[in-house]
């Protein structure tokens, strides 16, 4: 089901629509306080999806590597699946054309700032302009070393400093703001505003950890002291955030200080959005809100995002400007890398040849839309999982142990009850085992999972 929507402006003034891009590192899918969570203040986020169109079942495909961010923000820029982009991401190549790219290519001033993961040369290639970029994938966001834009996309180490005693969420944002006031060129721009949070370490002003009191935070019906068995991945780094087993205070202290990042993220946000909104091309701007992968944070036993339950790999996704519905939701199944070839549909910008995500445009005008009927997910060789409408299928291949997980997300969307053992659905497994053949073949994943996978055991 979804919401009607209406379309926004009326087409708003000619000449191709401006894109704003806000991307943030580690939130969870139901983090917005308009999209249910009364325990959030995100005020900023709320606005934008009473504006726009929300996909409420936006997910990552995976990671193939324990810092899932950056073959996340691979897909991302590049528009391609999981088995398709190479080094894990750390790097794009030439062939693969980023988004950004694209939109450069096409007569758009490019601007980033913030967390880019991808590469130096990638980054150049994207960009034609930018400021206190971040490569790497986390930090202390008092104090981060961060290099100045050189149009000639130079990045040495010794040429980066560290900005201390400014909040990452600030500098960025400041970027971000300076880049609309100062921007006087005729050509559309297209933004990447690439947060460092909510990732830990989790620092914020003061004034926003006050705003929650981890005594008053409800734990999550998901929260377990302890994963019920070994997913394979149960002592990685973010596993250790916590100590073993997990405690409710432990637990209700990380999701408060998890919020607070958020919240003030959510600020900076709202900063970059008034500078716009008072600006001549407030009526010609697509605004878009990602994140690049969600987190546990004491949801079945684990703080991290390596594992393909729900709070891992559904994330925010949200688009609002000229020609989207307002107030719309749409459960449409779609990927990360499904907005680079939406954008484009939005803007006229070509689709390069080598993106392999599909447009959201449709599922926009048609609230009841689908993209896709199944969603694969993965993370490296030891878990696989897909998806339906109303059921998941989780396989882990473990120090050669088969464990298998179905939940009904309908009736369990906290994804606590494990019917795979139910011989009334024997049936749905062997159906999603043979979708999870399907997604393999199709996309090309030999990953060492499927040595010995007998789909009928």
């Amino acid at each position: 089901m979804s919401d009607s929507g209406s379309a926004r402006g009326g087409g708003g003034p000619p000449g191709p629509p401006n894109v704003l891009f806000f991307f943030t590192d580690d939130q969870r899918f139901d983090t917005i306080a308009a999209l249910g969570n009364k325990d959030i203040i995100t005020p900023n986020l709320d606005a934008l999806v009473a504006g726009g169109t929300t996909f409420t079942h936006a997910h990552i495909m995976g990671g193939s590597c324990g810092a899932v961010c950056m073959p996340s923000r691979a897909m991302l820029m590049s528009g391609r699946t999981l088995f398709r982009i190479e080094e894990q991401g750390q790097n794009i190549p030439p062939e693969h054309v980023m988004m950004p790219e694209a939109f450069r290519d096409a007569g758009y001033a490019t601007f980033g700032t913030g967390k880019w993961h991808n590469g130096t040369q990638a980054y150049a290639r994207a960009f034609s302009h930018g400021a206190k970029i971040f490569f790497g994938g986390m930090n202390d966001h008092w104090n981060v070393p961060a290099a100045d834009f050189n149009p000639a996309g130079d990045y040495p180490q010794e040429r980066r400093r560290c900005y201390k005693g400014r909040h990452s969420s600030d500098l960025f944002s400041d970027e971000a703001v300076r880049f609309l006031f100062d921007y006087e060129d005729d050509k559309p721009f297209f933004m990447y505003v690439s947060y460092m949070a909510p990732h830990d370490p989790r620092e914020t002003h003061k004034r926003f950890h006050e705003m929650y009191d981890p005594r008053k935070i409800p734990l999550p019906e998901s929260f377990m002291s302890e994963h019920p068995f070994d997913n394979g991945e149960l002592v990685i780094r973010d596993e250790k955030l916590a100590g073993f087993p997990r405690t409710p205070e432990e637990i209700r202290r990380h999701i408060a200080e998890y919020y607070a990042m958020i919240t003030h993220v959510d600020v900076a946000i709202g900063r970059v959005l008034l500078v716009l909104s008072e600006s001549r091309h407030a009526d010609n701007t697509i605004v878009v809100f990602a994140g690049d992968n969600g987190l546990a944070v004491g949801r079945h036993g684990l703080m991290g995002k390596q594992n393909l339950y729900d709070h891992s790999v559904r994330v925010p996704l949200i688009f609002s400007g000229p020609g989207i519905p307002e107030g719309r939701k749409s459960e449409a199944f779609c990927y990360l890398l499904d907005i680079f070839p939406t954008l484009c549909d939005l803007t006229g910008v070509g689709i390069p040849d080598s993106v392999e995500g599909r447009s959201l445009v449709p599922a926009m005008r048609d609230g009841d839309r689908r993209i896709r009927e199944t969603l694969l997910l993965a993370y490296k060789w030891i878990h696989r999982g897909v998806r339906d409408e109303r059921y998941k299928l989780i396989e882990y291949l473990v120090d050669g142990k088969r464990t298998t997980q179905l939940f009904d997300l309908l009736d369990d969307p906290n994804e606590l009850k494990n019917l795979a053992g139910d011989p009334g659905l024997s049936g749905m497994v062997g159906h999603l085992r043979h979708e999870l053949v399907r997604w393999r073949d199709e996309l090309g994943d030999s990953d060492e999972f499927w040595r010995g996978y007998d789909e009928n055991a």
